[in-house]
């Protein structure tokens, strides 16, 4: 009993004396590699946030947001009021034409002239009747020399006139711009927040995927030390003949698998840098960290989640403005069967050989036309575009319902995902640190002399097989809130819409 005792104390103050040792060493060593300036440690949400900023997916997706608010602006201004200034500054004109007589002959004469003009047009559409009026000023001057009467000057002044062109009994494009064009940029802000948050779930992939990598390198790396120790252990046993050379030689098989394990692991590891750093847009070697989930204890309603995505999602606008295109082309093809516009002018005008008097003794100029095109004998043309443009209007809608019942299918599941995997998450974590509390149990029993090697190493595999599961976990729950966050453009932790992140970025 006192052997036993005397073994014990003396195994402990080896031990202590060993780790005595380590901690000097430790000390005596450089600092690490995480207070170098070439190495960043970033969080997830660094990551994410960097991810949005920096990447060129981002880039894209930003560059694309601005085209298409730029389409915008310009349909807005193209309803509003457009004044632009025409004119001919000069029109010389010296040379020979043809001339007909009044008792039929043609003989040449000679023209000389000089002409000056110049109109002021202000020209509004008119979204609810689909026509335009404008209103109009004009000045012409003619100077003519050269022939019998020698040279004279000439003015014609329209000092205002307003124009209507308006077309009757067909389809007002205007009208149908105006509910289909909001939908269309609104798609486009949507499809933006929806790029940003797939470039979070890239980020998110590359972040776990040399996160993962790393972990593999430590398991790696500790399962070599275990095999090293095991093959010396073997190589004891096998002199003092306990076992056999067949045993030897497995175990030294297990030194270079896991030689050659650590090697793979950390070739994928520096691919991995690589990618994440080359996605970030950085120079630096990057630490991550594992992430904890924030958002632990979130449980998403279906019904909640889907009618954020009905309200934000550019599927769903998609839908409704590809209902309003079909729409329209059948009205369009409809009105197609006649044609009838009508144009009106009325104004002043005068004429003198002075500016003055172009502008005294003003007369009336009105204009109305009113054109007709009523196709007599088509062949059926006229009808069959329309027949076409209403089956495109039933395909189209059939499109949309499939698509809706998809759209409403993949938000369930991803819903359902969501929320069981924050039990799994609870489970992995739970595992995680049972993992870690057995395995530092054993250290302290092998310590003692309690325990095998073998039975230490298989404690190290399960924990670092449950630290990967909770990594994996983890990965998963993120991946899923993500997903769910780029369809119904919702961030659930906060609450609100993600819409204030487009009016940012314009």
């Amino acid at each position: 009993m006192n052997r036993h005792w005397l073994r014990h104390w003396l195994r402990r103050i080896c031990n202590s004396a060993v780790w005595s040792i380590s901690i000097c060493n430790a000390l005596l060593l450089p600092l690490p590699t995480s207070a170098q300036p070439d190495t960043l440690r970033l969080t997830l949400d660094e990551c994410i946030t960097m991810a949005r900023r920096q990447s060129v997916d981002a880039a894209v997706a930003l560059g694309e947001l601005r085209s298409a608010y730029w389409q915008w602006r310009s349909y807005k201004a193209d309803l509003l009021p457009e004044v632009s200034l025409q004119g001919t500054l000069p029109s010389y004109n010296k040379r020979y034409s043809s001339y007909q007589q009044a008792d039929g002959g043609l003989s040449f004469v000679r023209n000389d002239y000089l002409g000056l003009d110049g109109a002021l047009h202000v020209t509004q559409k008119l979204w609810p009747t689909g026509g335009t009026l404008s209103v109009e000023s004009s000045l012409d001057y003619l100077h003519q020399t050269g022939g019998g009467m020698g040279s004279s000057n000439q003015f014609m002044s329209l000092p205002v006139a307003v124009t209507l062109s308006q077309p009757l009994f067909g389809v007002n494009r205007l009208k149908w711009d105006r509910r289909i064009e909001p939908l269309r940029y609104r798609e486009a802000q949507a499809r933006f927040l929806t790029a940003t948050e797939q470039v979070a779930m890239q980020a998110i992939n590359l972040y776990f995927g040399l996160l993962m990598a790393g972990e593999q390198v430590n398991i790696a790396r500790q399962n070599l030390q275990t095999a090293e120790k095991l093959y010396e252990v073997a190589q004891a046993k096998r002199r003092m003949g306990t076992i056999s050379q067949n045993d030897v030689l497995q175990m030294r098989l297990d030194v270079l698998t896991a030689r050659s394990a650590l090697t793979n692991s950390e070739s994928l590891r520096q691919a991995r840098q690589f990618a994440l750093r080359s996605f970030l847009d950085v120079e630096a070697d990057i630490m991550p960290v594992v992430p904890e989930a924030s958002a632990l204890g979130l449980h998403l309603d279906y019904e909640d989640v889907l009618a954020h995505a009905l309200e934000n999602n550019a599927l769903a606008t998609t839908m409704r403005r590809r209902q309003l295109e079909a729409e329209y082309a059948v009205a369009s093809a409809s009105a197609n069967r006649q044609s009838i516009n009508l144009y009106a002018q009325l104004g002043y005008t005068g004429n003198a050989d002075n500016l003055g008097g172009a502008y005294r003794n003003l007369l009336s100029n009105e204009v109305v036309q009113v054109g007709v095109t009523i196709p007599l004998l088509d062949w059926g043309k006229r009808k069959g575009q329309r027949k076409v443009a209403e089956s495109n209007r039933d395909i189209i809608q059939g499109q949309l319902r499939q698509q809706s019942q998809e759209f409403r299918q993949n938000i369930f599941i991803l819903t359902e995902q969501f929320n069981n995997q924050a039990e799994q998450l609870r489970i992995a974590c739970e595992a995680d640190t049972i993992a870690r509390r057995r395995y530092h149990t054993n250290v302290e029993t092998f310590k003692i002399g309690s325990i095998s090697t073998l039975e230490l190493s298989n404690a190290k595999t399960a924990k670092d097989e449950a630290r990967l599961g909770r990594i994996q976990q983890l990965y998963n729950y993120w991946l899923y809130y993500y997903q769910l966050r780029s369809i119904a453009l919702w961030d659930f932790e906060r609450g609100c819409s993600l819409s204030m992140e487009a009016e940012m970025a314009e």
